[in-house]
Parts: C-alpha cells; structure tokens; sequence
C-alpha cells in the first residue's frame, strides 16, 4: 500500500540542538513536537527521521551510538500516542577522519538519498509527502525528492544560500506550527477534490452521459 510521509530533520527540528549529542539523557522534544506529531499521524501520515549524523566520520562516535537515541525518541513519542516508522542516517562527510566515512554520498542532505531509500523501502508516494527542517539543506533534499517542504525558520539557518531548490513551500516557527500549516493545506486540497468530484458527479460527459442525478430517480435533489 502506498504510503504518505513526513520526513523529519531531528537536531533543531524534532528534538532541541544539542550538537553531536548521542547521550539519550540529554534528548529533549522540541516545544509541543509530541502534540504536532500526534496531528500530523492522526492525518494518517506515516513519521520518518532523516538526519546527518557527521559526528561518525568525524570519529566522536559509531553508528552503533545511534541505536539507543531511536530508542530514546520512540520512548518520547509513545507518550503521545506517536510511532516512528522509520529512522534513517547519513554517516558521511568529505571532513571526516575515518576514512570509510569520509566520502562523498547520496544519502547526507543536501542529497535527497535518504528519502529516496525510504520511499523505496516503504512504498512511499514522495509527491504525496513532506519534508520539514531547521535548515535550507533540509529543504533541498526535500525538493530534489519531490516532496513539499516546510522550513523550521527558529534561527538555525544562518547562510541563506538561496535558489529554487532551497526555496521552501511554508515557513513555521516551530514543528507545531509546521503540523498545523500542513493541516490546513491538506485540508483545502481534500475541499477541492470534493468539490471537483461533486462537479464531475452533475457533468452528464463525466457520469457516462447520463443527466443530473434527478433524471435516473425520484426524490433526488440536485447539488
């Protein structure tokens, strides 16, 4: 089945920036991420975190660190009633130190690799999804994956290297925001697909040439 996503940016986004952190006691929500995440799945978005974790190459920790800080955020969301399904990392970068990780990549945003191997791995519609972020790398690799984007504009971004791809399609304040603006654009497009289809309903070239619905019956109304 095909699925609708919300890719999450985790430091600065989801949780608060604590630079290279992988100590799960130091991991704190970011304000009402919990409250947004539980709107943004009971809109039945499947939640995936896609995260560039330098801190690997750069020889600060292993990817085996990594395990116990998913842990630690699945044990902060389900006190909301929120299931991650997903939780992804790019080890990379060209700077490192350890040599197998200090490469080039597809997978570390700007790159759109991560996405591309979760929509891959889940059957994820990535025109159908979005992707949400402190920073405008995040919402590049959005883009480049064909998703809508929302930029978490909460002061992390200090370059603003702007283009087309770095151009987001909401800014929001915080995650909560984020969620509530993704309600309500979801939301105006269901209105619009109800409304196309009640027009294609009383289009007699749309319903197989019949009339309006009061022609084939009696007692209906036309809307």
């Amino acid at each position: 089945m095909i699925m609708r996503a919300i890719f999450l940016d985790k430091d600065g986004t989801l949780v608060e920036n604590v630079p290279y952190n992988v100590n799960p006691g130091l991991i704190e929500l970011s304000w009402h991420a919990g409250q947004a995440l539980q709107l943004l799945q009971h809109m039945g978005f499947a939640l995936f975190v896609v995260t560039n974790q330098s801190g690997v190459a750069k020889g600060l920790f292993t990817e085996a660190a990594l395990d116990p800080v998913h842990e630690r955020l699945s044990e902060l969301l389900a006190q909301y009633g929120v299931t991650l399904s997903g939780f992804y990392y790019c080890p990379h970068s060209p700077d490192g130190v350890v040599s197998r990780y200090a490469v080039p990549c597809t997978c570390r945003k700007p790159m759109p690799g991560m996405l591309y191997r979760a929509a891959r791995e889940r059957e994820i519609d990535l025109s159908q999804s979005w992707m949400i972020g402190d920073i405008l790398h995040d919402v590049e690799a959005g883009r480049r994956a064909g998703c809508r984007t929302v930029l978490i504009d909460n002061g992390n971004e200090t370059e603003w290297n702007e283009s087309p791809l770095r151009t987001p399609d909401l800014k929001a304040p915080d995650l909560y925001a984020a969620a509530s603006m993704i309600a309500a654009v979801e939301n105006d497009s269901a209105m619009d697909d109800a409304v196309e289809d009640l027009g294609s309903m009383g289009n007699p070239a749309a319903s197989g040439g019949l009339g309006p619905p009061d022609a084939v019956g009696s007692g209906n109304q036309q809307i």
